[in-house]
């Protein structure tokens, strides 16, 4: 098993992937169906015919640069285990930072209304009814194969959340104390210099307009009608816009705090009326 491993590490490494160990121990945990553990005590084995021919049709795919939580269908995310496919955005760790600004702004509010705008796998969505079961959680996405995979999401982790198919707001009547939305942020340029992983998301969860901000803007003109007084929208946006977008809604009207991120990068933004 140490030479096979060796062998995946090189493999990987000259394919450009940047974590090649890490990656190399993910898929043949997957392979083998085991834990951490259990794959340090199975160093010494050998693999059967199957096995090996599962961990060469994963490893051609992912030597191609489709993406480590494709091959493995599912990531772990927010304290969930969450179903992943080409049909929504691959959930990023840095979102996690949205989910517990989220929580922090809920806190002391019973009952809270929340909509998860753009919900995708569904991650934010049930990662707050996962830490407040007294929420009412609405998700809603414009295309019908995201908001398929976010249903298998909600059934594999038991958590009740409403789908609603819509574009943006446009066909969500009720009002909400809490608005959130990961909306495509991407400029449109950077296709050019997209990583090859990249390319497996769907454009329509990356890229938004010249400078990224094209939804997020439409948001922000159909919220007000849509949130209860004094209450919050939550956005997660590129650092390179999300002070464009904090001005112009401070010159509308709104008032507006811009949070960083674990690697100290502005990315998030609060905003109420």
């Amino acid at each position: 098993m140490s030479q096979l491993q060796a062998t995946l590490v090189c493999a990987l490494a000259a394919a450009g992937i940047d974590s090649p160990l890490p990656e190399t121990r993910a898929l043949l945990r997957h392979v083998l169906r085991l834990d951490w553990t259990g794959l340090v005590l199975a160093a010494g084995r050998r693999l059967t015919g199957p096995e090996a021919e599962q961990l060469d049709a994963l490893l051609r795919r992912r030597l191609a640069r489709e993406p480590l939580q494709h091959l493995l269908g599912e990531v772990e995310w927010g304290g969930l285990r969450l179903l992943v496919s080409p049909a929504a955005l691959i959930p990023r760790p840095e979102t996690e930072s949205l989910l517990l600004l989220v929580l922090s702004e809920l806190e002391g509010r019973l009952s809270p209304q929340v909509l998860d705008v753009g919900t995708g796998t569904g991650a934010l969505a049930l990662g707050i009814r996962a830490a407040r079961p007294d929420a009412a959680v609405t998700a809603s996405d414009v295309s019908r194969e995201a908001l398929a995979l976010a249903r298998r999401n909600a059934e594999q982790t038991g958590l009740e959340v409403r789908l609603v198919q819509s574009d943006l707001l446009e066909n969500v009547a009720e009002r909400f104390h809490l608005i959130v939305s990961n909306p495509p942020y991407l400029p449109g340029a950077d296709r050019r210099d997209a990583q090859p992983e990249v390319n497996h998301d769907p454009d329509l969860a990356l890229y938004s307009g010249p400078d990224g901000l094209d939804l997020a803007r439409r948001l922000v003109t159909q919220v007000p009608t849509h949130l209860e007084a004094g209450g919050t929208l939550l956005l997660e946006l590129d650092p390179r816009n999300v002070q464009v977008l904090a001005a112009e809604m401070t010159a509308t009207g709104w008032t507006v705090r811009v949070h960083s991120d674990l690697n100290g990068r502005e990315r998030f933004l609060w905003a109420q009326r």
